[in-house]
């Protein structure tokens, strides 16, 4: 079994909300702006973060005295890329059983696993991502023996090892055919595992000494029932990965039924073809970009356009990166958005303007999990996480020259980085030192 911890255990790590004791105070002028809720770039603009978090943003802001000034000398600013759906942190080497803390296939808990207490701030991605500009991402578990995969984390890129900003953020599960595998073998078994689960989270609501009792007549484990509580009360979001057309009305017309839980979609192949339903439902996706042939019967309707198609519907929707080495390469939502801006100039396709597609790779993930206010963009009082790029960073060519994550400047040297520094040149006779960590 991996170290995958239980959610009582993760609940001594205490509250993580709370901002780290090293954040700073910056003001960074002379920026093309963006403030990453969806408009373009202003020329002439200043980010000020005090103790954290952002308090003033846009053209014509004032610096106050005694500040730490960056002069941005016109590059673009913007805030950090939150990235969508990732289990960066939790897996270096996915065959190394040691290194891969996704999942925990032989164990009897599924929505009782918690994420938080296994991310390792050390992780090589993290340091390569995050000199690629991502200073937040959502870190979800895989599933093993059940449709419920647990309790996933909000964490930050920064270089220390406070990286879980939020534990037990949302729980996550798999539906379609993942989902169907998961629950012995077909869609009718996930459905009745899914109705099950939430019923007896119920119960144990109404009465948790009563639910103790139940031995071995109840589906779900105490802990796993206890978990998920806080989705059935609407407290917690429940993200699941759907791809097929169908399968999201199944999931849409549940939560109509039960009303309070808070659903968001991952994947979404196929969402564009039920589009007004998903907007109607008030639904908000986390969905692959650019996904254009179908890798299983549920993606049969998929194209570029899904995206687009999906905005255009009023859909509240932001770039993930499921079963895309999301462990690894959570940067690469930086070029799916910048095509989705190329996209939008083809004739009959549907892509996204300039905005609306950095807005998908910073405030909209972080809107789809309820926390808009606190992450994704440089409103005042979100946290003060400020890139500034050596150009447009939505071009494959750009790169970040300074990032912050809650105020303080981050290194942007990472292990591919000593790598190529160490081989480069290589000279005769004695191979170079290694490298320091």
């Amino acid at each position: 079994m991996k170290r995958l911890i239980l959610s009582t255990a993760a609940a001594l790590l205490g509250t993580a909300a709370a901002l780290p004791a090293s954040a700073q105070t910056v003001a960074i002028t002379n920026a093309k702006l963006v403030v990453g809720t969806g408009a373009g770039p202003v020329d002439g603009g200043t980010v000020v973060v005090r103790d954290g978090r952002v308090v003033a943003a846009g053209p014509g802001v004032a610096v106050p005295a005694g500040m730490r000034t960056v002069d941005a000398g016109g590059k673009w600013v913007t805030p950090g890329i939150f990235a969508g759906f990732t289990r960066m942190g939790i897996v270096e080497v996915d065959a190394v059983r040691g290194t891969n803390d996704a999942s925990a296939d032989e164990t009897v808990f599924n929505a009782a696993l918690d994420i938080a207490p296994a991310v390792n701030p050390r992780t090589s991605a993290i340091a390569l991502n995050r000199a690629e500009g991502v200073t937040r991402a959502v870190v979800a578990p895989e599933n093993g023996g059940s449709i419920f995969a647990g309790q996933g984390a909000v964490i930050d890129l920064a270089a220390d090892m406070d990286a879980v900003t939020r534990p037990r953020a949302f729980q996550f599960m798999e539906w379609g055919e993942s989902g169907a595998r998961a629950a012995g073998g077909s869609r009718p078994a996930a459905f009745a595992m899914l109705r099950n689960a939430l019923f007896e989270a119920r119960e144990y609501a109404r009465s948790p000494a009563s639910f103790a009792d139940r031995g071995k007549d109840a589906l779900l484990t105490r802990l796993d029932a206890q978990a998920l509580v806080p989705v059935i009360e609407g407290r917690m979001p429940l993200l699941a990965h759907v791809e097929r057309a169908s399968d999201i009305r199944a999931l849409l017309d549940l939560k109509r039924e039960l009303g309070t839980v808070k659903l968001v979609l991952v994947g979404a192949t196929e969402g564009w073809t039920v589009a007004a339903d998903i907007a109607a439902a008030g639904v908000p996706v986390i969905a692959s970009a650019l996904a254009d042939l179908p890798s299983s019967f549920e993606q049969l309707a998929a194209t570029q356009s899904n995206i687009g198609r999906l905005k255009a519907a009023g859909v509240p929707v932001a770039i993930g990166m499921i079963n895309n080495d999301e462990a690894r390469q959570a940067r690469l939502v930086k070029q799916y958005a910048g095509n989705l801006v190329a996209l939008s100039r083809i004739p009959g396709a549907a892509g996204l303007d300039w905005g609306s597609a950095f807005a998908a790779i910073s405030s909209r993930p972080a809107e789809a999990l309820g926390m808009g206010g606190e992450f994704g963009s440089l409103q005042p009082g979100r946290r003060g996480d400020v890139v500034i790029w050596d150009g447009d960073p939505l071009e494959i060519g750009s790169m970040p020259t300074q990032v912050f994550v809650d105020g303080v400047e981050q290194p942007l040297v990472h292990r591919q980085q000593r790598l190529r520094d160490r081989y480069l040149d290589p000279t005769e006779g004695a191979l170079p030192k290694a490298y320091q960590y």
